[in-house]
C-alpha cells in the first residue's frame, strides 16, 4: 500500500498491569502481522513512559516502528537523541517520534508552568532542530535559541543514516501548521468530515498529510452501526467528562472536533463520519462507521486530498486488525480506478 497505516497502543490507565502488557504484546505482534507499519505510543501524565513500552514492543517484533509521543516538557532534546542512537545500536531498530507540544493547561502547570499555544510550537521546532542535528552529525552541536542553549554537544553511539527516525507534527492550528513546514515534517490531524474539508479549498497543496481515525467496517451498515452504540454507549459521565476535557485543554484540534456536529442518534440515517465516541470520552479521535464499501469510498476521498499516512485508533481485536487493512485496500483500489478514468 501507498498509505502508511498505524496502530494505537492502549493507555495504561485503562486496565490492570498483566491486561495492559498482555493488549500491548497483542497489538504489537498482529499490527506486524497484518502489514501496518508501527503502532503510536502515547504520552502524558497518566500514562507509563512510552521509551518503555518502546522496548516491550521492540522486544516482540522485529520490524514494527514504534511511534514515541514526544513533547519537550519531559526530557531535555539530547537525552531522546541518546534514547534513539542507543536503541539503534542495541536493537538494530528505528522508531519514529509523533512531536507534540502539549495541550492539556493542568499537565503544563504541575510540570513547572507552560507558555503560550503558539510558543509551544516554537519551542517544538527549536527542540526537534537539536534532535535532528545530533542524530546526523559527528561533530559537536552548538545551537543557541530561545528556549535551549547547547555548545559542542556530541552523541555516541554514532547514528546509522538508515535507522534515523521519521517523524511526524500532531496538530491542526497555524501554529502547529507552521511549525511542520519549518521542520519539514508531515502533520498528522484529526480529520473534518471530508464534506467540510474539501470547502477549504487547497491552493496547490495537500488538504491533509495525515490523520488519526477510528474505523469501524462491517458487511453491512446496519451491523456496523450496531456495533458501534454497543462498544461506544452515549453516557451521561463520558460526556460530562467530555466538557471537562475541553475546558482544561486549548488544543485547536479539541475544539474544532467539539465544534462538529458528528453524533446522531438515528444510525440508520447516520453519515459515515461520526463524533460519538470522541463526544463521550470513549476516545480521542472521529470514527469512520458503516459498510465495507461506505468506508473505503469516504477513506478514498481523504487519500485523494493527498493523505499519506494513517494512524487508527487502539484494536479492539485481531478481526479488527484485518478488516481496516481490507478496507484501506480497498479505498486505494477505488482510488486508483478513478484516477484511469
Amino acid at each position: 500500500m501507498e498509505i502508511e497505516l498505524f496502530t494505537t497502543m492502549p493507555e495504561s490507565i485503562k486496565s490492570d498491569r498483566v491486561q495492559f502488557i498482555r493488549e500491548l504484546k497483542r497489538i504489537a505482534i498482529q499490527s506486524e502481522k497484518y502489514g501496518y507499519r508501527g503502532t503510536l505510543i502515547y504520552s502524558d501524565n497518566r500514562l507509563a513512559d512510552p521509551w518503555a513500552v518502546t522496548d516491550l514492543i521492540l522486544n516482540e517484533t522485529t520490524h514494527l516502528i514504534p511511534m514515541v509521543a514526544l513533547q519537550p516538557v519531559y526530557m531535555h532534546p539530547y537525552t531522546v537523541a541518546k534514547k534513539i542512537s542507543s536503541i539503534a545500536f542495541i536493537h538494530n531498530r528505528k522508531i519514529a517520534l509523533n512531536l507534540v507540544a502539549g495541550g492539556y493547561i493542568n499537565d503544563l502547570k504541575a510540570l513547572g508552568g507552560p507558555v503560550d499555544h503558539d510558543r509551544r510550537y516554537d519551542r517544538l521546532v527549536e527542540y526537534t532542530e537539536i534532535i535532528q542535528k545530533l542524530l546526523t552529525t559527528t561533530e559537536g552541536v552548538t545551537y543557541e535559541g530561545e528556549f535551549y542553549q547547547i555548545k559542542n554537544l556530541k552523541l555516541k553511539p554514532d547514528m546509522p543514516e538508515d535507522l534515523l527516525p521519521d517523524y511526524y507534527l500532531s496538530g491542526s492550528s497555524d501554529a502547529a501548521k507552521e511549525a511542520s513546514a519549518r521542520l519539514g515534517v508531515q502533520l498528522i490531524q484529526y480529520p473534518e468530515p471530508i464534506e467540510e474539508l474539501a470547502k477549504n479549498g487547497t491552493n496547490g497543496d495537500a488538504l491533509v498529510e495525515g490523520i488519526r481515525i477510528g474505523v469501524l467496517a462491517r458487511h453491512n451498515h446496519d451491523e456496523a452501526w450496531k456495533e458501534a452504540h454497543e462498544r461506544f454507549p452515549a453516557t451521561r459521565m463520558g460526556e460530562i467528562s467530555h466538557q471537562f476535557a475541553k475546558k482544561t485543554s486549548d488544543s485547536e484540534w479539541h475544539k474544532k472536533l467539539s465544534n462538529q456536529n458528528g453524533n446522531g442518534k438515528q444510525h440508520n440515517s447516520e453519515p459515515v463520519y461520526w463524533l460519538g465516541p470522541f463526544e463521550h470520552y470513549h476516545t480521542f479521535c472521529p470514527y469512520l462507521v458503516g459498510s465495507y464499501d461506505e468506508v473505503a469510498n469516504a477513506i478514498s476521498k481523504y487519500l485523494d486530498t493527498g493523505c499519506k499516512t494513517c494512524i487508527i485508533d487502539t484494536p479492539v481485536s485481531e478481526i479488527e486488525l484485518h478488516s481496516t487493512m481490507l478496507v484501506f485496500n480497498r479505498a486505494q483500489n477505488h482510488l486508483e480506478k478513478q484516477e484511469q478514468l
